[in-house]
This record gives C-alpha cells, sequence and structure tokens, in this order.
C-alpha cells in the first residue's frame, strides 16, 4: 500500500480508508497529501480485492482546505514531490476528484472542519457521512478567490440551486444539520463515528456482487446530464451485460439456497 506523510492508507477488510494526516493543519491540501490521494484512488482502481473507499480525516477535521501559504508560494511542503506534480500539471485536479472518478464507490466520513477544498473533494466522492459537530462551506468569495475545484459546476447538481448559490455566494459555514438538509451529506451521526458509520455503508456495498456495484455506479454518472431516452438506452446498454456474468449467476444461486454469495468479479 501506498501513503504519504500526509497522506495514510489502511486495509479494513475489503474497503481501502485514506486518511488526510495532516491534523496540526485541520488537513489543509499539501502536495505530498494531494500525491497520496491520487495514488490511493489508483491503488483502489487497480485492485480488484478493493471493493470500496473511504475518505476521511486524522484529528479534529476532514480538510480546512488549501494551504494558504502553499497556494502563495511559501512553505510549500513536500518538495520531493514536485517531480511528480511536473510529470502530470493535472495530478492535483485528480486527487482532489475535479478530474478522476475512482471506479469503486467513495463515502465520506467527516469530522469537524469540511470547508473550501475540503467541501470540493467532498462533491466527488458518492455517499457522505458527518458528525454532528461537522462544518461545511465554501469560503473562498469571503477571501477574494474561485472555488475552482468544480463546485460552481457540481454543487447546483448535487443540491437545489437556491441553496447552492448561497453557500457559493455568502462564504458562510453550515453546520452538519444543515447540510443535511441541502442534500450536501446524507447521514448525520454523533461525534466521532463517521468513519464507523461510512465502514459500515462500505461493508454493505462490499458484500453486493462487484461488477454491479461499478456498473450502477459509472451509470448513475454517465446518464446524469442525458435526457430520460438517452440515459435509458445508455442504462441498457451498460446494464445488461452484467446478467450474463458469473458473478451474477452465483447471487442467484445464493439467494435461492440462503447462504452469502461469493463473487470473484466474472
Amino acid at each position: 500500500m501506498g501513503g504519504t506523510e500526509h497522506l495514510t492508507v489502511q486495509r479494513e477488510g475489503a474497503t481501502l480508508v485514506l486518511t488526510l494526516n495532516r491534523p496540526e493543519a485541520k488537513n489543509a491540501l499539501s502536495l505530498p497529501m494531494l500525491v497520496g490521494l491520487y495514488d490511493g484512488w489508483l491503488e483502489a482502481d487497480e485492485d480488484d480485492a478493493v471493493r470500496s473507499i473511504v475518505l476521511t480525516g486524522a484529528g479534529d477535521a476532514f480538510c480546512a482546505g488549501m494551504d494558504l501559504k502553499a497556494l502563495a508560494g511559501r512553505g510549500m511542503e513536500g518538495q520531493q514531490y514536485r517531480d511528480r506534480l511536473k510529470a502530470d500539471p493535472d495530478l492535483h485536479w485528480k486527487a482532489m476528484l475535479r478530474h478522476h472518478r475512482p471506479r469503486k464507490p467513495v463515502i465520506a466520513a467527516v469530522e469537524g472542519h469540511c470547508v473550501a477544498g475540503g467541501t470540493e473533494i467532498l462533491q466527488g466522492t458518492d455517499i457522505r457521512v458527518a458528525g454532528e459537530s461537522a462544518t461545511f462551506g465554501l469560503f473562498e468569495v469571503k477571501r477574494g478567490l474561485f472555488p475552482i475545484g468544480g463546485s460552481t459546476v457540481r454543487l447546483q447538481r448535487q443540491i437545489p440551486r437556491t441553496h447552492a448559490l448561497e453557500m457559493l455566494l455568502t462564504g458562510r459555514p453550515y453546520s452538519a444539520r444543515e447540510a443535511a438538509g441541502i442534500g450536501l451529506v446524507g447521514h448525520v451521526v454523533p461525534d466521532g463515528t463517521a468513519r464507523h458509520k461510512a465502514l459500515e455503508i462500505a461493508e454493505l456495498i462490499n458484500a453486493c456482487g462487484p461488477l454491479a456495484v461499478e456498473a450502477v455506479k459509472a451509470s448513475v454518472y454517465e446518464t446524469a446530464e442525458m435526457t430520460e431516452t438517452e440515459g435509458l438506452a445508455a442504462e441498457l446498454t451498460r446494464g445488461w451485460p452484467i446478467f450474463d456474468t458469473a458473478d451474477a449467476k452465483e447471487g442467484s444461486r445464493a439467494f435461492t439456497e440462503k447462504r452469502p454469495p461469493v463473487y470473484r468479479r466474472a
């Protein structure tokens, strides 16, 4: 498994857990963190034993956004990673899920601050769990900046436009309950239990047919902006072959025999 000084990688059964690990800076984004994130997404994509991904933060925060000193060119840690960024100038956008979508479901487990770049990464995840004291928000306009991680495009597609515009234009913080109320997160749980809840959801996903899970996720995203007619046609193209897989046959047999299925991605 990979990882860097600011991004830890662990395996919990069939789940890959990526932890933003810079708690002294509320897990503000650094170059080592971005490189570690991108490598983590690739590891999950390439390892068939990984069925799901949990993204979380160390300490009392998820991610407080970009390190502004680093953005200004001062004090950027991890100089040894600059060759990676030079070789792939798009790496940071892939790490932040702006230009990369993992094949496996990504579940965010949020405690504490999830603001600015943290809220932008959140929009690239599939399922979201927040501790009761979590805080969300896109603060860029208050600093004279633009939320260029994808929020002016994605947020209005994930929550009602009136709420998206309020979040984008006011730069104010949102509580976990308010974030859930507008649909930005799906679960609010007691503080300190977001990771546990995310792993519970991951286990439910892991018990399902992996080929079916990946095809369903891909279909949801690729049909999102299609007309209903186009989307239904695309769904058939992607979904019908799943019925001919060994996994589909195993799922049917296991249901009939009242036993847990054993999927082999075939």
